[in-house]
Formats: structure tokens, C-alpha cells, sequence
């Protein structure tokens, strides 16, 4: 055991708590469930710290014996982060100095270690004399938030980019096989089901657009600004070295904010990128629910698409298969959509010169996007396996009313209605009723029902066709 002390007292650690007492203090204090930090951020807050000894030792701040060890203990700590994630809680106050001091700790601990000292021994190489010097809380944790939201926008970005191409498959798929459209879930006009998918792409084709810009709008970081912007006690030589290494590191093209002050204080950006997720997950929760309902039956419902069957559906129907994928995707757009809700109100209650929900924030923006992307690429994977239901497709087309809106350039919409009604009162098809009075021949009627014909501009019937 090894005792540890700051201005409120002295806590007994294991030898072996890679950590200190400020880590210590606050996996207690925030201990309110089982829930961790964000491992890529605590990942990204050790690239930044890196950064900053690898800027401190080019401006000679630090000792160069003690700089190396700090680089090197942060190399080892990156390589191998998912072993030293501190377990304190994502909801805790203190605008991420938790997690600042945990990085400290551990870092100082690692770099003692391998200079042949004991956990600990701070007088020989310090969390915050040395790992934090040139440095606050409020310049590195909200650095090393936007470079993970920038990664968690780049994989969200590559799944959607897989969805996209997938949906364009079905697209050429699908483009021969005629169906009927609806509006209002009543009958409508003849589409292609190519032509629904590509419509969906197109959707999707939006999202990644606005992911695209997402990414510009995150990498502007307040690394230097320290405590509120002003760069108290940041060397300026440190200040030029700083956002160059960190950009070498972590392999992103992170600029630095034109006015620190702001970027310490203000996270609208953060909120638009929240934002700009929840519309993404409104357009993959109108998908999904699409394709859930035309794969409704298979034998008592609309059943024009085939979902691909990954489990049995019930303990007590035999045979029954649900579209369990369709609806997690379902509830996991639910969730980024009010997820979203609770970072605008985070963001409006920073005061002044901070924002100190910062860790909240954080952890549920990358929370929604890395269940998002994994989400996305699921949704991928079954759309690829949908296949169309082709006679139920052919019969719905046969058995609608949508000839008869091609007719009525021709015939004038009140007779066409008349022979509606009379379709129905003879309990007869549309079709073969007009074929019975002969308004048109079964071979140009077989013509009109085609995509390139019914599912395309224009006026299809000319009065030579009847």
C-alpha cells in the first residue's frame, strides 16, 4: 500500500493503483453505476497529452530526461489504452477534470515506473507539474472530445457510405419488378421497386453529405487556451509546437479555433453535429419502418419484400419469424433521436467561460454515434439479403385501380369512375372489365403495365392505344 495526500487529505492506494488520488477520489464520489468512460476519448485524451510533452520539450519547458519518459510511457498507455480505463462514471462534475487528472496519473505513474521509481513518488515526476504543464482541463478535454467526435463522424460517415451503396444495388435490382405505390397507406400510383430504393438512397445520400460537412465544422480545438482562453501559462513557443504534433499523432486535420476564448466556452458545434444525427436517424427510422411493413405477413399481409430470417419469432407460434433487425434499428434511431435532445440543453446551460456538462456531453454524442454507425452497418447488412416478393407484387398491380388513372386523359375522369363503380358492383376486376367492353387490347394492356411505361412521366395512353 502507498499513501497519496492533497489540501483535503490523505487516501491509502494500492502499489499497484496505476492511478493517484484525485482518480481515486472520483471513481468514488461518481460511482452511480457500472457505466465507464468512453474509451476512445480517454484514448484521445492521452494522444493530446503526448502532444503536449512532445511541444513542451521542444520549447525546453521540461527537463529532457523526464520529457522522453513522459512520451514514452504515453506510446506504451495509447498502444495498450483499453487496459487503463479509469472507471469513473461519464456523469461527473468538474467539466472533465477527472478524467484530466486520471490521464495525469496515470501518465506521471508510468513515466516513474519506467525511470526505475516507485507509484507515487510525485517529487521525482509530477501529474501536474510536469504531465500538466502548459495545460488545463478545460484546453485538453474539449480538445480530445471534438478529435473523438471527429473519428466517431468518420466511422458514422463509412457506414452510412456502405448503406448508400447498398441501397444502390437494390436499386438496379429491383428496377424491372412493377408495384404499386401508396399514400396515406391506401392504393396509389405504379412504381418500380427499384425506383423506391433509389429513393431511399437518395435520402441516405443526403445524410452523408451533411456527415461530410459535420467533420469540418468539429476540428477547430482550443488546445493552448488553457484554463479560459486566454493561454495563461502556455509559452508561446509551446503554442506554435502544440497543434502541429497533435495533428502528426492523431492523423486529422484539426485546426486551431481562431479565438479561443470562444471555442473554450462555446459547443454549438457539438450541438449541430447532435443535431444533424438526429435527422439521420429520422430518415433510418422512416426506412426501416417501411420496409418492416412491406414485409408484413408473409401470408395475411402485405408481404411484397422478403426479410432475411435471423431467429425464431416466438415461444408459442411455431414458425413465426419477427424482423428483429428492422425494429432494433428501430429503437436505436429513437434513441440517438431524443438522445439529441438532451445536448442542446446541456450546451445552453454552460456559464461564462465553460462549459462544465462537458463530460456528459460528450459521452452521450459518442454514445449515440458509435451504437448509430454499428446499428447502420447491421441495417446494411440486411437490406443486401431483401429479396421481392414478385407474384404478390404482379397480383397487387392487377387487381388496382391505377390503369384507370392512365385512361382518364382519354375517357375523362367521370367515366372512368363510372366504370369503377361498375367493377365493384359486378365484383370484377378493373382490368377485365375494361378488356371485356374493349377499351383496350390485352396486348397494349400488357405494354402499359411495365415500369418504363406506368412508373414514368408523361401520358402513356394516346387515343390510338384504345
Amino acid at each position: 500500500m502507498r499513501k497519496e495526500q492533497d489540501f483535503l487529505g490523505e487516501v491509502i492506494l494500492r502499489d499497484d493503483f496505476p492511478f493517484g488520488i484525485n482518480t481515486f477520489r472520483a471513481m468514488n464520489n461518481f460511482n452511480f453505476s457500472d457505466k465507464k468512460t468512453n474509451k476512445f476519448l480517454f484514448k484521445s485524451l492521452l494522444e493530446v497529452k503526448k502532444a503536449c510533452a512532445i511541444a513542451n520539450l521542444k520549447a525546453e519547458l521540461i527537463d529532457k530526461a523526464i520529457g522522453e519518459k513522459i512520451i514514452e510511457s504515453c506510446d506504451f498507455l495509447i498502444e495498450n489504452f483499453e487496459n487503463f480505463i479509469p472507471k469513473i462514471h461519464p456523469f461527473q462534475g468538474g467539466a472533465g477534470t477527472s478524467l484530466n487528472m486520471a490521464a495525469n496519473e496515470l501518465i506521471a505513474n508510468f513515466a516513474l515506473k519506467k525511470s526505475g521509481f516507485s507509484f507515487g513518488d510525485y517529487n521525482k515526476i509530477s501529474p501536474l507539474n510536469h504531465i500538466n504543464l502548459s495545460q488545463s482541463t478545460n484546453d485538453v478535454f474539449l480538445t480530445a472530445v471534438k478529435i473523438t467526435i471527429y473519428k466517431m463522424l468518420d466511422k458514422l460517415h463509412g457506414s452510412v457510405e456502405k448503406l448508400l451503396s447498398t441501397f444502390l444495388k437494390k436499386e438496379k435490382e429491383f428496377s424491372s419488378i412493377l408495384k404499386i405505390g401508396r399514400t396515406e397507406l391506401q392504393d396509389a400510383m405504379p412504381i418500380s421497386l427499384g425506383q423506391e430504393f433509389g429513393a431511399w438512397a437518395e435520402a441516405i445520400s443526403r445524410f452523408r453529405w451533411r456527415l461530410d460537412k459535420a467533420k469540418d465544422w468539429i476540428r477547430d480545438v482550443n488546445i493552448g487556451g488553457t484554463a479560459i482562453g486566454t493561454s495563461i501559462n502556455a509559452d508561446r513557443d509551446y503554442l506554435i509546437f502544440v497543434v502541429d504534433e497533435l495533428r502528426k499523432i492523431v492523423k486529422i486535420p484539426i485546426s486551431l479555433a481562431r479565438n479561443l476564448i470562444d471555442a473554450t466556452q462555446n459547443a454549438d458545434q457539438i450541438s449541430e453535429v447532435s443535431s444533424l444525427m438526429k435527422t439521420g436517424a429520422v430518415t433510418i427510422k422512416k426506412i426501416a419502418s417501411d420496409l418492416r411493413l412491406l414485409s408484413m405477413g408473409p401470408n395475411c399481409g402485405i408481404s411484397e419484400i422478403n426479410i432475411p430470417p435471423l431467429q425464431a419469432g416466438s415461444s408459442i407460434m411455431p414458425g413465426k419469424v419477427n424482423p428483429v433487425m428492422l425494429e432494433a434499428i428501430i429503437q436505436v434511431s429513437i434513441s440517438v433521436m431524443f438522445g439529441d435532445g438532451a445536448i442542446p440543453e446541456a450546451i445552453s446551460e454552460g456559464n461564462l467561460e465553460l462549459q462544465q456538462f462537458m463530460p456528459f456531453i460528450a459521452h452521450t454524442i459518442l454514445e449515440n454515434g458509435e451504437i448509430f454507425a454499428s446499428a447502420i452497418d447491421k441495417l446494411s447488412d440486411t437490406i443486401i439479403n431483401i429479396s421481392a416478393n414478385k407474384n404478390v407484387l404482379s397480383r397487387f398491380v392487377e387487381n388496382s385501380y391505377a390503369i384507370a388513372t392512365l385512361l382518364t386523359p382519354i375517357l375523362g375522369f367521370a367515366t372512368v369512375e363510372k366504370l369503377l363503380q361498375e367493377s365493384k358492383s359486378k365484383d370484377m376486376g378493373f382490368l377485365s372489365l375494361i378488356l371485356e367492353k374493349k377499351l383496350i387490347t390485352k396486348e397494349k394492356l400488357d405494354k402499359l403495365l411495365t415500369p418504363e411505361v406506368m412508373a414514368s412521366p408523361g401520358l402513356p395512353i394516346i387515343e390510338e392505344d384504345i
